[in-house]
């Protein structure tokens, strides 16, 4: 037993309307470029946590101009405890090619949006769908789930990704569809969850398969997964006065465009390091760190190098000192250690020869749990 796809809105609008969410943020103003932000943050993060970031994302860049204009590291401050720090960089490259081609406004094609950095086919729909009420289909994580269940999908979503398109496309009415496409993600989000599923409150239970089958726990299949690769790092963290010396690391890969202090893959080489910036002070150790990514762990094991005065560089890394007030984004464990070994509130404003900058807490990825203290020890791999 499946369900019509075509009788699908037919249910579930009249369940939104009464039981859905509608006083979201984003939804109050439904503009291309609001709807836009709201689908990127809400990609991979929970409704709670982003919207106070997009409360003050708006307030700092209420459109693509504003958002253009600006330094990237301001935008990753104000991204900072988000995670997945590439979606703020694509915002911000993406932005900047809103106003350079398209004069600042969005552009109203599924084609022409795509081709804009970090916006796939879905969060692509869905800005054509919730602010222009174009016939558009998403298939976001929420979704994806709704419909495995709906129509009994044995394959795990990124194995079944034609399917589900094709199932999106034909739940996808031909009117109301701004309410639509916010109806199946609350659907997602409220009632047809991961875990512990409130099938007793779905108004689409007796047209799911897997409800049927006694399956809705079971489904959407997962991918079996092996354990998590353990990495390890030694970070430096040289504080002079109320500076600490910072780099920001690269575009690409984690934490990417945030500032981090020096890293090193041994106990050896950070020692070097130390002796060779200070041979008159001697760096401590910090309790260790464990900080979970997606695919991987990471044990870090810091230091504390305390120094009179800013010292000359024992080579050109990129490092600055920075101080307590401004704006730049840190890690979420960079952000813990800070407060385990530095005065209360240590952040980090550029000297001159920088941009000016304030250290701000980066939320671990996804729904992890926070980083937990380990055992201390020398590491080789990094991250």
């Amino acid at each position: 037993m499946t369900p019509a796809p075509q009788n699908i809105a037919a249910k579930l609008l009249p369940w939104f309307r009464r039981h859905g969410r509608h006083d979201l943020p984003w939804q109050r103003d439904p503009t291309p470029y609001r709807v836009w932000v709201s689908e990127v943050m809400l990609q991979q993060t929970q409704v709670a946590t982003v919207i106070p970031y997009y409360e003050r994302f708006l307030r700092r860049f209420p459109d693509a101009q504003s958002l253009a204009s600006a330094r990237l590291d301001e935008v990753l401050g104000l991204w900072a405890g988000l995670g997945y720090y590439a979606r703020g960089r694509n915002l911000h490259r993406a932005a900047r090619e809103v106003v350079a081609r398209h004069g600042g406004r969005l552009p109203q094609t599924l084609e022409a949006l795509i081709a804009l950095p970090g916006i796939g086919r879905s969060t692509a729909g869905a800005i054509l769908a919730i602010a222009h009420g174009a016939r558009h289909p998403i298939l976001d994580g929420n979704v994806k789930r709704v419909l495995a269940r709906l129509f009994l999908v044995r394959e795990p979503p990124d194995a079944a990704g034609a399917v589900l398109w094709a199932l999106a496309g034909r739940c996808t009415p031909a009117a109301h569809v701004a309410e639509y496409t916010q109806a199946i993600m609350d659907l997602g989000a409220t009632v047809c969850m991961r875990r512990q599923p409130a099938c007793g409150s779905c108004p689409l239970r007796r047209d799911c398969a897997a409800h049927a089958a006694g399956l809705e726990e079971e489904l959407p299949l997962r991918r079996k997964q092996g354990p998590r690769p353990l990495r390890r790092t030694h970070m430096v963290f040289v504080r002079s006065g109320d500076r600490v010396l910072m780099h920001r690391r690269p575009p690409q890969g984690i934490w990417g465009g945030l500032w981090a202090p020096p890293e090193f893959a041994g106990a050896r080489a950070a020692r070097r390091w130390c002796a060779a910036l200070a041979r008159d002070v001697a760096p401590r150790r910090l309790p260790a760190l464990r900080h979970s990514f997606t695919h991987f762990e990471l044990d870090i094991s810091p230091w504390l190098l305390e120094v009179s005065h800013q010292r000359r560089l024992p080579a050109p890394r990129g490092e600055r000192w920075l101080a307590a007030d401004g704006r730049v984004g840190v890690p979420a464990p960079v952000a813990k250690l800070l407060a385990a070994g530095l005065p209360a509130g240590a952040g980090a404003k550029e000297s001159a020869n920088g941009e000016d900058g304030e250290l701000r807490a980066a939320r671990p990825r996804g729904r992890r749990p926070r980083s937990r203290a380990v055992s201390r020890g020398a590491g080789s791999a990094h991250p």
